[in-house]
Protein backbone atom coordinates (compact mmCIF):
# COMPACT_ATOMS: atom_id res chain seq x y z
CA UNK A 1 0.00 0.00 0.00
CA UNK A 2 1.57 3.10 -1.14
CA UNK A 3 1.25 6.90 0.20
CA UNK A 4 -1.66 7.65 -1.75
CA UNK A 5 -3.84 4.78 -0.94
CA UNK A 6 -2.79 5.51 3.11
CA UNK A 7 -3.90 9.46 2.62
CA UNK A 8 -7.42 8.35 0.95
CA UNK A 9 -7.88 5.73 3.90
CA UNK A 10 -6.96 8.39 6.67
CA UNK A 11 -9.19 10.83 4.53
CA UNK A 12 -12.06 8.63 4.58
CA UNK A 13 -11.75 7.29 8.30
CA UNK A 14 -11.59 10.90 9.57
CA UNK A 15 -14.28 12.07 7.30
CA UNK A 16 -16.81 9.14 8.12
CA UNK A 17 -16.52 9.67 11.50
CA UNK A 18 -17.09 13.75 11.50
CA UNK A 19 -19.79 12.88 9.44
CA UNK A 20 -21.49 10.31 12.29
CA UNK A 21 -22.10 14.31 14.26
CA UNK A 22 -22.32 16.60 11.13
CA UNK A 23 -25.98 15.23 10.36
CA UNK A 24 -27.23 15.02 14.08
CA UNK A 25 -26.17 18.33 14.89
CA UNK A 26 -27.84 19.74 11.99
CA UNK A 27 -31.29 17.83 12.56
CA UNK A 28 -30.97 18.35 16.48
CA UNK A 29 -30.42 21.83 16.81
CA UNK A 30 -33.56 22.38 14.92
CA UNK A 31 -35.69 19.79 17.14
CA UNK A 32 -34.14 21.63 20.01
CA UNK A 33 -35.23 25.08 19.26
CA UNK A 34 -38.98 23.60 17.98
CA UNK A 35 -39.25 21.84 21.69
CA UNK A 36 -38.26 25.50 23.03
CA UNK A 37 -40.62 27.25 20.86
CA UNK A 38 -43.64 24.85 21.66
CA UNK A 39 -42.56 25.98 25.31
CA UNK A 40 -42.21 29.49 25.00
CA UNK A 41 -45.87 29.20 23.08
CA UNK A 42 -47.53 26.59 25.37
CA UNK A 43 -46.03 27.37 28.70
CA UNK A 44 -45.95 23.64 29.17
CA UNK A 45 -43.09 22.71 31.60
CA UNK A 46 -42.82 19.37 29.54
CA UNK A 47 -41.27 21.03 26.60
CA UNK A 48 -38.84 22.99 28.70
CA UNK A 49 -37.69 19.53 30.42
CA UNK A 50 -37.55 18.31 26.74
CA UNK A 51 -35.93 21.15 25.54
CA UNK A 52 -33.22 20.79 28.18
CA UNK A 53 -32.66 17.04 28.26
CA UNK A 54 -32.19 17.19 24.21
CA UNK A 55 -30.43 20.56 24.13
CA UNK A 56 -27.56 19.02 26.48
CA UNK A 57 -27.58 16.01 23.92
CA UNK A 58 -26.75 18.55 21.36
CA UNK A 59 -24.02 20.10 23.02
CA UNK A 60 -22.43 17.04 23.51
CA UNK A 61 -22.60 15.78 19.96
CA UNK A 62 -21.59 19.17 18.57
CA UNK A 63 -18.42 19.61 20.82
CA UNK A 64 -17.55 16.93 19.27
CA UNK A 65 -17.97 17.13 16.10
CA UNK A 66 -16.10 20.12 16.31
CA UNK A 67 -13.12 18.50 17.46
CA UNK A 68 -13.38 15.82 14.96
CA UNK A 69 -13.98 18.75 12.05
CA UNK A 70 -10.34 20.35 12.48
CA UNK A 71 -8.46 17.31 11.81
CA UNK A 72 -9.68 17.86 8.17
CA UNK A 73 -8.57 21.48 7.47
CA UNK A 74 -4.58 19.63 8.38
CA UNK A 75 -4.77 16.93 6.20
CA UNK A 76 -5.08 19.52 3.09
CA UNK A 77 -2.18 20.36 4.14
CA UNK A 78 -0.38 17.40 5.10
CA UNK A 79 -1.44 14.50 2.69
CA UNK A 80 -3.22 16.70 -0.19
CA UNK A 81 -0.48 19.78 -0.85
CA UNK A 82 -1.21 19.35 -4.46
CA UNK A 83 -4.69 19.79 -4.37
CA UNK A 84 -4.88 22.23 -2.06
CA UNK A 85 -2.49 24.30 -4.72
CA UNK A 86 -4.78 23.18 -7.47
CA UNK A 87 -8.42 23.94 -5.81
CA UNK A 88 -7.34 26.46 -3.15
CA UNK A 89 -8.29 30.00 -5.04
CA UNK A 90 -11.78 28.24 -5.47
CA UNK A 91 -12.65 26.07 -2.02
CA UNK A 92 -11.01 28.60 -0.14
CA UNK A 93 -13.84 31.41 -0.48
CA UNK A 94 -16.85 28.60 0.66
CA UNK A 95 -14.77 27.52 3.39
CA UNK A 96 -13.67 30.61 4.71
CA UNK A 97 -17.67 31.91 4.48
CA UNK A 98 -18.74 29.02 6.08
CA UNK A 99 -15.83 29.66 9.05
CA UNK A 100 -16.43 33.48 8.82
CA UNK A 101 -19.94 33.66 8.67
CA UNK A 102 -21.78 29.99 9.28
CA UNK A 103 -19.83 28.67 11.97
CA UNK A 104 -18.93 32.12 13.42
CA UNK A 105 -22.80 32.45 14.28
CA UNK A 106 -22.96 28.95 15.38
CA UNK A 107 -20.89 29.01 18.19
CA UNK A 108 -21.89 32.73 19.37
CA UNK A 109 -25.67 32.37 19.39
CA UNK A 110 -25.17 28.61 21.03
CA UNK A 111 -22.90 30.11 23.57
CA UNK A 112 -25.34 33.27 24.26
CA UNK A 113 -28.14 30.01 24.15
CA UNK A 114 -26.07 27.74 27.26
CA UNK A 115 -25.66 30.74 29.64
CA UNK A 116 -28.49 33.04 29.03
CA UNK A 117 -30.96 30.88 30.65
CA UNK A 118 -30.83 33.07 33.59
CA UNK A 119 -29.99 36.37 31.99
CA UNK A 120 -31.08 37.12 28.57
CA UNK A 121 -36.02 37.64 28.30
CA UNK A 122 -37.77 34.73 26.83
CA UNK A 123 -38.03 35.63 23.51
CA UNK A 124 -34.08 36.75 22.91
CA UNK A 125 -32.91 33.26 24.41
CA UNK A 126 -35.34 31.63 22.29
CA UNK A 127 -33.99 33.53 19.24
CA UNK A 128 -30.38 32.23 20.42
CA UNK A 129 -31.30 28.60 19.41
CA UNK A 130 -32.86 29.27 16.39
CA UNK A 131 -29.81 31.62 15.00
CA UNK A 132 -27.72 28.98 16.36
CA UNK A 133 -29.52 25.93 14.45
CA UNK A 134 -29.85 27.84 11.10
CA UNK A 135 -26.36 28.69 11.35
CA UNK A 136 -25.60 24.91 11.60
CA UNK A 137 -27.71 24.63 8.25
CA UNK A 138 -25.83 27.93 6.55
CA UNK A 139 -22.37 26.19 7.65
CA UNK A 140 -23.49 23.24 5.82
CA UNK A 141 -24.89 24.94 2.86
CA UNK A 142 -21.24 26.30 1.90
CA UNK A 143 -19.31 23.42 3.24
CA UNK A 144 -22.02 21.10 0.51
CA UNK A 145 -21.45 23.96 -2.45
CA UNK A 146 -17.55 23.40 -1.89
CA UNK A 147 -18.05 20.05 -2.30
CA UNK A 148 -20.52 19.94 -5.11
CA UNK A 149 -18.20 21.92 -7.15
CA UNK A 150 -15.52 19.11 -6.81
CA UNK A 151 -18.48 17.14 -8.99
CA UNK A 152 -19.16 19.50 -11.08
CA UNK A 153 -16.58 22.64 -11.57
CA UNK A 154 -18.19 25.71 -12.30
CA UNK A 155 -17.26 29.56 -12.25
CA UNK A 156 -13.69 28.98 -12.66
CA UNK A 157 -10.47 29.24 -14.95
CA UNK A 158 -7.37 26.90 -14.58
CA UNK A 159 -4.59 29.74 -14.92
CA UNK A 160 -0.54 28.56 -14.77
CA UNK A 161 -1.99 24.79 -13.45
CA UNK A 162 -4.18 26.21 -11.17
CA UNK A 163 -7.97 27.06 -10.93
CA UNK A 164 -9.21 30.34 -10.45
CA UNK A 165 -12.51 31.79 -9.47
CA UNK A 166 -14.34 33.98 -12.17
CA UNK A 167 -17.56 33.83 -10.78
CA UNK A 168 -18.30 33.26 -7.05
CA UNK A 169 -22.68 33.24 -7.85
CA UNK A 170 -21.98 30.27 -10.16
CA UNK A 171 -20.01 28.19 -7.44
CA UNK A 172 -22.87 29.04 -4.54
CA UNK A 173 -25.83 28.46 -7.13
CA UNK A 174 -24.14 25.26 -8.55
CA UNK A 175 -26.65 23.32 -9.53
CA UNK A 176 -24.92 20.12 -8.03
CA UNK A 177 -24.96 22.37 -4.78
CA UNK A 178 -28.68 23.17 -5.10
CA UNK A 179 -29.75 19.29 -5.19
CA UNK A 180 -27.47 18.15 -3.05
CA UNK A 181 -27.98 20.94 0.01
CA UNK A 182 -31.64 20.07 0.36
CA UNK A 183 -31.11 15.91 0.50
CA UNK A 184 -28.39 16.12 2.79
CA UNK A 185 -29.89 18.38 5.24
CA UNK A 186 -33.12 16.60 4.67
CA UNK A 187 -31.07 13.40 5.11
CA UNK A 188 -29.86 14.71 8.49
CA UNK A 189 -33.37 15.73 9.97
CA UNK A 190 -34.03 11.92 9.33
CA UNK A 191 -30.98 11.15 11.28
CA UNK A 192 -32.04 13.49 14.08
CA UNK A 193 -35.68 12.11 14.38
CA UNK A 194 -34.07 8.60 14.52
CA UNK A 195 -31.86 9.48 17.51
CA UNK A 196 -34.76 11.22 19.39
CA UNK A 197 -37.10 8.32 18.12
CA UNK A 198 -34.77 5.65 20.18
CA UNK A 199 -34.18 7.59 22.88
CA UNK A 200 -37.79 8.23 23.33
CA UNK A 201 -37.96 4.09 22.87
CA UNK A 202 -35.56 3.48 25.30
CA UNK A 203 -38.10 5.97 27.89
CA UNK A 204 -41.87 4.58 26.65
CA UNK A 205 -40.34 0.86 27.64
CA UNK A 206 -39.69 2.43 31.27
CA UNK A 207 -42.70 4.80 31.81
CA UNK A 208 -45.98 5.86 30.08
CA UNK A 209 -45.26 9.71 30.88
CA UNK A 210 -46.60 11.78 28.13
CA UNK A 211 -43.50 13.57 27.76
CA UNK A 212 -41.95 11.27 25.98
CA UNK A 213 -44.68 10.52 23.90
CA UNK A 214 -44.46 13.89 22.80
CA UNK A 215 -41.53 14.31 21.94
CA UNK A 216 -41.80 10.42 19.89
CA UNK A 217 -44.89 12.05 18.22
CA UNK A 218 -42.80 15.29 16.84
CA UNK A 219 -40.13 13.17 15.69
CA UNK A 220 -41.68 10.87 13.99
CA UNK A 221 -43.80 13.35 12.14
CA UNK A 222 -40.17 15.16 11.50
CA UNK A 223 -38.55 11.69 10.02
CA UNK A 224 -41.88 11.09 8.14
CA UNK A 225 -41.51 14.76 6.26
CA UNK A 226 -37.45 14.76 5.74
CA UNK A 227 -37.58 11.20 4.62
CA UNK A 228 -40.41 12.49 1.82
CA UNK A 229 -38.13 15.64 0.79
CA UNK A 230 -34.73 13.09 1.02
CA UNK A 231 -37.06 11.02 -1.82
CA UNK A 232 -37.57 14.23 -4.08
CA UNK A 233 -34.50 15.28 -4.06
CA UNK A 234 -32.66 11.99 -4.32
CA UNK A 235 -34.28 11.76 -7.40
CA UNK A 236 -33.61 15.32 -8.79
CA UNK A 237 -29.59 14.49 -7.83
CA UNK A 238 -29.93 11.17 -9.99
CA UNK A 239 -31.13 12.98 -13.27
CA UNK A 240 -28.25 15.33 -12.60
CA UNK A 241 -25.96 12.45 -11.74
CA UNK A 242 -27.67 10.79 -15.42
CA UNK A 243 -25.95 14.50 -17.26
CA UNK A 244 -23.01 15.25 -14.87
CA UNK A 245 -21.14 12.38 -13.54
CA UNK A 246 -22.58 8.90 -16.03
CA UNK A 247 -19.73 7.18 -14.71
CA UNK A 248 -20.93 7.19 -11.37
CA UNK A 249 -24.45 6.36 -11.91
CA UNK A 250 -23.03 3.36 -14.02
CA UNK A 251 -21.43 2.31 -11.25
CA UNK A 252 -23.67 2.52 -8.71
CA UNK A 253 -26.43 0.11 -11.36
CA UNK A 254 -23.77 -2.34 -12.34
CA UNK A 255 -23.93 -1.21 -15.80
CA UNK A 256 -20.88 -2.53 -18.18
CA UNK A 257 -22.34 -1.11 -21.23
CA UNK A 258 -24.46 1.30 -22.94
CA UNK A 259 -28.29 0.26 -23.15
CA UNK A 260 -31.08 1.83 -24.07
CA UNK A 261 -34.31 1.25 -21.79
CA UNK A 262 -31.86 0.54 -18.94
CA UNK A 263 -33.19 -1.48 -16.42
CA UNK A 264 -32.85 -0.77 -12.54
CA UNK A 265 -30.64 -3.74 -10.87
CA UNK A 266 -32.43 -4.65 -7.69
CA UNK A 267 -29.88 -7.21 -6.65
CA UNK A 268 -27.35 -9.20 -8.89
CA UNK A 269 -29.85 -11.08 -10.81
CA UNK A 270 -33.10 -9.19 -10.17
CA UNK A 271 -33.58 -6.26 -11.95
CA UNK A 272 -36.80 -3.90 -13.23
CA UNK A 273 -36.95 -3.58 -16.87
CA UNK A 274 -36.44 -0.02 -17.79
CA UNK A 275 -36.58 1.75 -14.68
CA UNK A 276 -33.28 2.93 -14.52
CA UNK A 277 -33.82 4.84 -17.72
CA UNK A 278 -37.15 6.21 -16.67
CA UNK A 279 -35.46 7.36 -13.08
CA UNK A 280 -32.54 9.33 -14.99
CA UNK A 281 -34.65 10.89 -17.62
CA UNK A 282 -38.49 10.05 -17.37
CA UNK A 283 -38.01 8.06 -20.10
CA UNK A 284 -37.86 4.77 -20.16
CA UNK A 285 -36.72 4.02 -23.79
CA UNK A 286 -33.71 6.73 -22.80
CA UNK A 287 -30.26 5.20 -23.55
CA UNK A 288 -27.64 4.71 -20.33
CA UNK A 289 -24.10 4.94 -20.68
CA UNK A 290 -22.11 1.75 -19.25
CA UNK A 291 -18.97 1.87 -16.92
CA UNK A 292 -16.99 -0.12 -20.09
CA UNK A 293 -17.92 2.19 -22.85
CA UNK A 294 -17.45 5.02 -20.62
CA UNK A 295 -13.68 3.87 -19.96
CA UNK A 296 -13.09 3.73 -23.47
CA UNK A 297 -14.35 7.30 -24.17
CA UNK A 298 -12.80 8.90 -21.05
CA UNK A 299 -9.21 7.11 -22.38
CA UNK A 300 -9.57 9.18 -25.44
CA UNK A 301 -10.55 12.19 -23.85
CA UNK A 302 -8.25 12.10 -20.54
CA UNK A 303 -5.61 9.58 -21.92
CA UNK A 304 -4.73 6.48 -20.29
CA UNK A 305 -5.75 5.02 -17.22
CA UNK A 306 -8.50 3.88 -15.25
CA UNK A 307 -11.29 6.20 -14.99
CA UNK A 308 -13.66 3.63 -12.99
CA UNK A 309 -14.61 3.72 -9.66
CA UNK A 310 -14.71 0.84 -7.27
CA UNK A 311 -18.10 -0.30 -8.52
CA UNK A 312 -18.44 -2.99 -5.57
CA UNK A 313 -18.48 -0.40 -2.80
CA UNK A 314 -20.57 2.17 -5.23
CA UNK A 315 -23.00 -0.66 -5.84
CA UNK A 316 -23.72 -1.36 -2.39
CA UNK A 317 -23.39 1.56 -0.83
CA UNK A 318 -26.80 3.01 -3.10
CA UNK A 319 -28.45 0.20 -2.29
CA UNK A 320 -27.27 0.29 1.47
CA UNK A 321 -28.35 3.98 1.34
CA UNK A 322 -31.81 3.11 -0.08
CA UNK A 323 -32.97 0.08 1.87
CA UNK A 324 -32.10 1.45 5.58
CA UNK A 325 -33.18 5.21 4.84
CA UNK A 326 -36.47 3.63 3.48
CA UNK A 327 -36.84 1.13 6.81
CA UNK A 328 -36.20 4.41 8.67
CA UNK A 329 -39.04 6.25 6.81
CA UNK A 330 -41.09 3.27 7.05
CA UNK A 331 -41.09 3.02 10.75
CA UNK A 332 -42.48 6.68 11.18
CA UNK A 333 -44.74 6.63 9.32
CA UNK A 334 -46.28 3.36 10.57
CA UNK A 335 -45.53 4.85 14.12
CA UNK A 336 -48.04 7.93 13.18
CA UNK A 337 -50.45 5.90 12.00
CA UNK A 338 -50.48 3.42 15.29
CA UNK A 339 -50.42 6.49 17.65
CA UNK A 340 -53.06 8.21 16.19
CA UNK A 341 -55.79 10.02 18.01
CA UNK A 342 -53.59 9.79 21.61
CA UNK A 343 -53.34 6.06 21.14
CA UNK A 344 -50.35 4.32 23.42
CA UNK A 345 -46.97 3.75 21.85
CA UNK A 346 -47.37 -0.33 21.75
CA UNK A 347 -44.28 -1.74 23.43
CA UNK A 348 -42.81 -3.55 20.36
CA UNK A 349 -43.27 -0.40 18.98
CA UNK A 350 -41.16 1.24 21.03
CA UNK A 351 -38.37 -1.57 20.95
CA UNK A 352 -38.15 -1.31 17.10
CA UNK A 353 -37.66 2.68 17.67
CA UNK A 354 -34.09 1.88 19.01
CA UNK A 355 -33.02 0.80 15.27
CA UNK A 356 -33.75 4.15 14.43
CA UNK A 357 -30.58 5.47 15.78
CA UNK A 358 -28.06 3.30 13.90
CA UNK A 359 -30.37 2.79 10.56
CA UNK A 360 -30.24 6.23 9.13
CA UNK A 361 -26.73 6.79 10.38
CA UNK A 362 -26.11 3.86 7.93
CA UNK A 363 -27.97 4.88 5.26
CA UNK A 364 -26.17 8.81 5.19
CA UNK A 365 -22.99 7.04 5.52
CA UNK A 366 -23.53 4.83 2.69
CA UNK A 367 -24.57 8.20 0.77
CA UNK A 368 -21.23 9.82 1.57
CA UNK A 369 -19.41 6.42 0.11
CA UNK A 370 -21.32 6.48 -3.13
CA UNK A 371 -21.02 10.26 -3.55
CA UNK A 372 -17.18 10.45 -2.76
CA UNK A 373 -15.98 7.29 -3.86
CA UNK A 374 -18.65 7.53 -6.89
CA UNK A 375 -16.75 10.59 -8.33
CA UNK A 376 -12.91 8.81 -8.23
CA UNK A 377 -10.25 8.83 -9.74
CA UNK A 378 -11.04 12.64 -9.20
CA UNK A 379 -10.64 15.32 -6.71
CA UNK A 380 -11.80 17.53 -8.99
CA UNK A 381 -13.76 15.77 -11.58
CA UNK A 382 -12.01 15.97 -15.34
CA UNK A 383 -9.41 18.36 -14.01
CA UNK A 384 -7.50 16.93 -10.95
CA UNK A 385 -7.06 13.00 -10.63
CA UNK A 386 -7.11 11.72 -6.75
CA UNK A 387 -3.54 10.49 -7.37
CA UNK A 388 -2.18 14.24 -8.95
CA UNK A 389 -3.37 15.11 -5.50
CA UNK A 390 -1.48 13.70 -2.53
CA UNK A 391 1.62 15.69 -1.31
CA UNK A 392 4.52 14.76 -3.66
CA UNK A 393 6.97 13.97 -0.48
CA UNK A 394 5.28 12.68 1.92
CA UNK A 395 6.15 9.41 3.11
CA UNK A 396 4.55 5.99 3.62
CA UNK A 397 5.69 6.12 6.91
CA UNK A 398 4.54 9.45 8.08
CA UNK A 399 1.12 8.94 6.72
CA UNK A 400 0.68 5.32 8.12
CA UNK A 401 1.88 7.37 11.61
CA UNK A 402 -0.90 9.72 10.85
CA UNK A 403 -3.16 7.75 9.97
CA UNK A 404 -2.62 5.22 13.24
CA UNK A 405 -2.43 8.17 15.36
CA UNK A 406 -5.93 9.81 14.49
CA UNK A 407 -7.72 6.51 14.31
CA UNK A 408 -6.94 5.73 17.99
CA UNK A 409 -7.28 9.53 19.04
CA UNK A 410 -10.99 8.78 16.96
CA UNK A 411 -11.62 5.81 19.03
CA UNK A 412 -10.73 7.28 22.32
CA UNK A 413 -13.62 9.91 21.54
CA UNK A 414 -16.16 7.49 20.27
CA UNK A 415 -16.03 5.98 23.45
CA UNK A 416 -16.10 9.49 25.44
CA UNK A 417 -19.13 10.20 23.31
CA UNK A 418 -20.96 7.06 23.63
CA UNK A 419 -20.36 6.93 27.44
CA UNK A 420 -21.64 10.95 27.75
CA UNK A 421 -24.70 10.14 25.65
CA UNK A 422 -25.31 7.19 27.54
CA UNK A 423 -25.05 8.65 30.72
CA UNK A 424 -27.10 11.40 29.84
CA UNK A 425 -30.04 9.88 28.45
CA UNK A 426 -30.20 7.16 31.23
CA UNK A 427 -30.37 9.89 33.87
CA UNK A 428 -33.30 11.50 31.97
CA UNK A 429 -35.44 14.99 32.40
CA UNK A 430 -34.36 17.29 35.65
CA UNK A 431 -37.46 16.43 38.43
CA UNK A 432 -38.19 19.93 38.10
CA UNK A 433 -37.35 22.66 35.30
CA UNK A 434 -36.58 25.64 36.86
CA UNK A 435 -38.60 28.80 35.09
CA UNK A 436 -36.82 31.23 33.23
CA UNK A 437 -35.90 34.64 35.23
CA UNK A 438 -37.28 36.77 33.00
CA UNK A 439 -40.98 35.58 34.11
CA UNK A 440 -40.27 34.97 37.53
CA UNK A 441 -37.41 34.43 40.33
CA UNK A 442 -35.25 31.47 40.07
CA UNK A 443 -32.23 29.83 41.35
CA UNK A 444 -29.48 29.74 38.84
CA UNK A 445 -29.34 26.49 36.51
CA UNK A 446 -27.07 24.07 36.77
CA UNK A 447 -27.98 22.11 33.68
CA UNK A 448 -25.19 23.74 31.73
Amino acid sequence: MDALDLARWQFGVTTVYHFLFVPLTIGLGIFVAGLQTAWHRTGNEQYLKLTKFFGKLFLINFAMGVVTGIVQEFQFGMNWSEYSTFVGDVFGAPLAMEALLAFFMESTFLGLWIFGWDRLPKKVHLATIWAAAIGSNLSAYFILAANAWMKHPVGYEVVDGRARMTDLWAVLTNSTALAQVPHVIAGSFVVAGGFVLAVCGYWLLRTRAEMWRRAARAALLMTAIAGAVVAGTGDHSAKLMYEQQPMKLAAAEGLEHDTQGAGFSVVPGIEIPKLLSFLSTYDFEAPVQGTEDLQRRFEQQFGPGDYRPDGTVVFWSFRVMIVFGLATVGLSVLGLWLTRRRRPFPAWLSRAMLLALPLPLAAVIAGWLLSEIGRQPWTVAGELLTASSVSPGVSVAEVATSLTIFTLLYGALAVAETVLLARHVRKGVEERAPVQAAEAPREPSLMY
